[in-house]
């Protein structure tokens, strides 16, 4: 049977956001919509005899996205010394690292991979090899952004700091008329900051905007540092035997800004575009919706049919299928939207989805625009999905 969503995580006390903003944000009961719509996927897997995790069509595509990356590696390093060949493994390479977070390490750190912890674990630890910490990332967007999507502050996705604006209660800076320009340069550069600085400084501070989590301690952080050592080891050390390490340090960001911008690109196809919400706690810090209508509100698919691409976002173009129920294979997400949406239809509430892989760029696209330009808040688009 399919597990309820994450619930809501305790939050600690800030000292510099408002005493409102830092208390836990209250959702309302949950609403006759949402005992329905688990009633009903419960009854999918019941009916259809399926199992939420363990699919074989998961295992098989694990091994072809890591034989595509270490083939792509290997090839980088030791493939023919020519400058388009090199350039186009790097290019490779960061495809495939981001196929391993779409769908491995994601589903792993969901623990909507397996019924074992053992093998979600392992499916997890490939964020580390990586170059980026797994718990760090568990804290960041399993809990903070699962609980409080496209909530200001609490949702550290929407955080690019002061050089993008993705919801309107963030602070307009006047060089954001520009950042429809610029941001898709500065997406690519999102991986190597992760991998140098952010893991780090949240290591040291505990915070994520006014969240506080528990810094890792013993085994949590022997694996950040055994991650960080490996991950240098295959990106920089075992490299540098071979090429200068100006060449070494300039196919890194090569590979990993091919990475960067298709990580965030589907990512904010999610959430950050027109027909999203992005709702605020009211004067006593309460959502005036139900926990999984507010994932609805917040969040939105894109390019259903296209099954080429599915395959390899790890289903993150149904990224509300994601959001109701994270606990679920990606596998089964194509089913469980047709149950979405013909359940939001019988129930009046709006379901959000892009025909198109380019209907759902284009409308990331203008709202940058919007928030770039107009320094008040704005106000959710009516326009249709594409």
């Amino acid at each position: 049977m399919a597990e309820s969503p994450t619930t809501p995580a305790t939050l600690t006390k800030s000292s510099t956001p408002s005493k409102k903003m830092t208390k836990k944000i209250q959702f309302t009961k949950k609403s006759p919509f949402s005992k329905e719509l688990k009633r009903r996927v419960d009854a999918y897997f019941q009916e259809q005899n399926l199992s939420p995790r363990d699919q074989p069509k998961m295992y098989l595509k694990t091994v072809i996205i890591l034989s595509w990356t270490l083939a792509s590696y290997a090839l980088l390093l030791f493939g023919p010394a020519i400058v388009w060949f090199k350039f186009l493994m790097a290019a490779s390479l960061g495809a495939a690292m981001a196929g391993v977070g779409f769908s491995i390490m994601h589903d792993g750190g969901h623990r909507s991979y397996s019924t074992k912890n053992w093998i979600n674990r392992i499916a997890f630890f490939s964020l580390d090899m990586l170059g980026a910490s797994s718990y760090i990332w568990n804290w960041k967007h399993n809990v903070f952004h699962h609980t409080y999507p496209n909530i200001v502050d609490h949702d550290d996705d929407l955080n690019v700091g002061v050089f993008g604006r993705l919801a309107p209660e963030q602070t307009h800076y006047k060089f954001h008329q520009y950042q429809h320009i610029y941001l898709w340069f500065l997406y690519g550069l999102l991986p190597a900051k992760w991998h140098l600085f952010d893991d780090f400084e949240k290591l040291y501070t505990g915070r994520m905007g006014v969240n506080s989590f528990p810094r890792p301690k013993g085994w949590d952080l022997f694996v950040f540092f055994s991650g960080k050592i490996l991950f240098f080891t295959w990106a920089f050390v075992i490299p540098s035997m071979f090429y200068s390490f100006w060449v070494v340090c300039a196919f890194y960001l090569f590979a990993t800004f091919i990475e960067g911008v298709l990580l965030a690109v589907v990512f904010q196809l999610a959430h950050c575009l027109e027909e999203a919400d992005f709702p605020m706690p009211n004067e006593y810090n309460k959502i005036d919706d139900d926990f999984l209508i507010h994932q609805l509100h917040t969040t939105a698919d894109f390019a259903p049919n296209n099954k080429l691409l599915s395959w390899y976002v790890g289903g993150l173009n149904f990224q509300v299928e994601h959001h109701l129920f994270p606990k679920v294979s990606h596998i089964h997400y194509p089913a469980l939207a047709k149950i979405v949406e013909e359940t939001c239809n019988d129930y009046g509430i709006q379901y959000h989805c892009h025909a198109t892989f380019w209907g759902s760029l284009r409308s990331h696209y203008n709202w940058l625009v919007r928030l770039g330009k107009n320094a008040e808040q704005v106000a959710p688009s009516v326009a249709e999905p594409a």
